[in-house]
C-alpha cells in the first residue's frame, strides 16, 4: 500500500512558467504624449513683393497657387498669417529656411513660430 504525504510547501511553478494553453496576453503599452504643435507665421512688411510671398508659400509649405495667394492676402491685410502647424523641430526648420531664403533674395519678409 502506498501513502502520499506532503513533506513541505507546494512546489508549483510560478504563473509565468505555466503553459498558456494558446491564450495570448498583450502587455499594455505606455501612453506617450503627443508632441506640442507650433504655428508657423508670416509677418507683413511694406517692402516684400506679393509674388515673392506666394513663391515662399508654394516652395516651403507646398501650397498651390490659389491657397498661397489666399494666405498672402491674409498676411497683407491682417498683418500676419498662418502658413502651417508642425512639431517644434519641423516648425523651427521652416522658419529658418524661409528667413534665410528671404535674406538671400534681399527681402525683409519675416517668418516666426508660436505654440498652437
Amino acid at each position: 500500500m502506498l501513502r502520499c504525504t506532503r513533506a513541505g510547501p507546494s512546489r508549483r511553478r510560478p504563473p509565468e512558467a505555466e503553459p498558456s494553453h494558446g491564450v495570448a496576453v498583450e502587455t499594455a503599452r505606455p501612453q506617450t504624449a503627443r508632441p506640442p504643435l507650433y504655428q508657423v507665421l508670416l509677418l507683413n512688411d511694406d517692402f516684400t513683393p506679393m509674388d515673392f510671398v506666394v513663391l515662399v508659400l508654394q516652395q516651403f509649405f507646398a501650397m498651390d497657387i490659389e491657397k498661397a495667394t489666399q494666405v498672402m492676402l491674409h498676411v497683407h491685410t491682417r498683418g500676419r498669417g498662418v502658413c502651417g502647424v508642425f512639431t517644434r523641430e519641423v516648425a523651427e526648420a521652416k522658419v529658418t529656411q524661409v528667413n534665410e531664403f528671404s535674406r538671400q533674395h534681399q527681402h525683409p519678409l519675416l517668418c516666426t513660430m508660436e505654440k498652437a
